[in-house]
């Protein structure tokens, strides 16, 4: 086992006989992981915030009881997972279009605009995909997980990761049509 994740399950150990220093190392150590994929599934910072800060409230409440049976990693993934699929069918998708006021004077404003309406087009079309979807395409493309760890946190199988990736990978092309390059997905 990789040194960092054996250090990461004895801090979790620590932390659940009461070591508030091996949490806070935890906390140091997964805080910035942990709030992309909660951003990159809600789109929303103070959301994000909002769900690292339960997450890490969870993860310390269950210290006591928590057994390295597999990577502290995938026991947080887990956790996060669960959050945002909880939180998302609690809301209504919420758009939000930024666009300047003010044309910027860089010669390269034309391209900059067209990547912040395609970032838009990117959320929107992700926030079209049902929670199990888009969690899965953000643990796949933006984490790079693979399908089993993956089906890990979504408490599922490897085959059915595999058709919500298929279906959610339809779905963004239906969606994005030409306005994008899918291709990678």
């Amino acid at each position: 086992m990789p040194d960092s994740l054996a250090n990461d399950e004895l801090l979790m150990l620590a932390a659940g006989n009461g070591d508030l220093e091996a949490f806070a190392e935890i906390i140091r150590r997964h805080q910035a992981w942990a709030w992309k994929i909660a951003y990159r599934f809600l789109g929303h910072r103070e959301e994000a915030e909002d769900v690292v800060q339960d997450a890490f409230l969870r993860l310390l409440d269950a210290s006591g009881r928590y057994r390295p049976t597999a990577s502290f990693k995938t026991y947080f993934y887990q956790i996060i997972t669960r959050l945002c699929l909880d939180r998302a069918k609690k809301k209504q998708a919420l758009y939000v279009d930024t666009i300047a006021d003010f044309p910027d004077p860089r010669p390269d404003v034309a391209e900059e605009m067209l990547r912040r309406e395609t970032a838009v087009a990117v959320r929107a079309a992700l926030d079209a995909l049902s929670p199990n979807q888009r969690m899965a395409i953000v643990l796949r493309y933006y984490e790079g997980l693979n399908y089993e760890g993956i089906a890990s946190a979504l408490q599922t199988t490897p085959k059915a990761v595999e058709r919500l990736l298929a279906r959610a990978r339809e779905r963004l092309r239906a969606i994005l049509g030409a306005r994008a390059d899918t291709s990678r997905l």
